[in-house]
């Protein structure tokens, strides 16, 4: 049976803790969060809590071969389920779109940068890079793009966190790497190499943004979040988790989204490849911002009757 949250006797002034993987990245995103926190909930201490996830101890295989999906947010989770931690902070893009029971996704902060970018210590440009370079990345979404874009690429795969990904770049003397441009900025390594944003290269769900989540029954703290909450942001990523949840595909599947907002309306690509990127299938769809889930949902039904799953099913 999971630990319940302890009980306070004043829970005001009970250290607020956030519950964060240990990587610089996750680390940055955590006290992002915190310094907003602080402001909406002084004098009340916030506090961070570094948790390790199955990700994020076993680098050396690559993500299809650990297994399952959640694998950088489930112990996160399991620590606020157990009251060792009141916030859970997440890259958004690795949260799985079916909800843990007794959590609930309480807030998505304004939005960062959602593009991909190409990273090279000699080559300026994807589309000038030699016949048979070798790019490197751990995504099938980013590996079946760059093969249906350049299908004489050479894609290998790669894995750690940021820094660990760009030194095996030099190490290995690799051609590229191919990576969010929302890390590399707000690790400020984005001035080292070549950067070439890849606007043809449709993000992953949630990409650049950060999920915060609490317990259901938390009332205090779900109120703190909230506060946080960027109306935009969350209708934007909800289309996508929606699309990506009829799709039944998670982030390690070649599916690929872009959002866009114009005044009240709401537009949503997606894109699913097969796993070598030869096939590729595009629908797109526009409502009223606040329709974003059955959005999402209707652009995936297109997707499907264009033959999505068989596709989906190829990986």
């Amino acid at each position: 049976m999971i630990a319940r949250h302890p009980v306070f006797s004043d829970s005001s002034m009970s250290p607020l803790r956030i519950g964060t993987r240990g990587s610089r990245l996750a680390l940055w995103q955590a006290n992002f969060v915190a310094d907003l926190l602080r402001r909406v909930a002084a004098p009340r201490p916030v506090q961070i809590v570094e948790i390790q996830t199955a990700g994020d101890q076993a680098q050396d295989q690559p993500l299809k071969e650990i297994g399952g999906e959640g694998l950088f947010t489930k112990e996160i989770q399991r620590a606020v389920l157990a009251g060792k931690a009141d916030v859970a902070v997440h890259s958004l893009k690795d949260l799985p779109t079916l909800a843990v029971e007794s959590l609930v996704l309480a807030a998505v902060p304004p939005r960062g940068p959602v593009l991909d970018v190409m990273v090279s210590q000699r080559h300026k440009s994807f589309d000038d890079l030699p016949k048979g370079a070798a790019i490197a990345t751990s995504s099938p979404r980013r590996r079946a793009q760059s093969l249906h874009r350049r299908p004489d690429l050479r894609v290998v795969e790669i894995r750690g966190n940021v820094e660990t990904r760009l030194k095996k770049l030099v190490e290995e003397n690799l051609d590229a790497l191919i990576l969010a441009i929302a890390g590399l900025e707000r690790l400020g390594l984005d001035q080292k190499f070549f950067i070439e944003p890849l606007e043809w290269m449709l993000p992953a769900v949630g990409q650049g943004a950060l999920g915060l989540e609490c317990r259901a029954d938390d009332a205090t703290t779900r109120d703190l979040l909230q506060k946080l909450e960027d109306r935009p942001t969350r209708q934007a990523v909800d289309a996508e988790r929606a699309l990506l949840r009829a799709l039944g595909g998670g982030c390690q599947v070649p599916i690929g989204v872009c959002t866009s907002m114009q005044q009240d309306t709401l537009r949503l690509r997606g894109v699913v490849l097969s796993p070598d990127g030869k096939q590729r299938l595009e629908a797109e769809g526009a409502a009223n911002a606040m329709d974003s889930e059955s959005l999402g949902s209707s652009v995936a039904q297109i997707l499907l009757s264009k033959g999505a799953q068989q596709l989906l099913n190829a990986g």
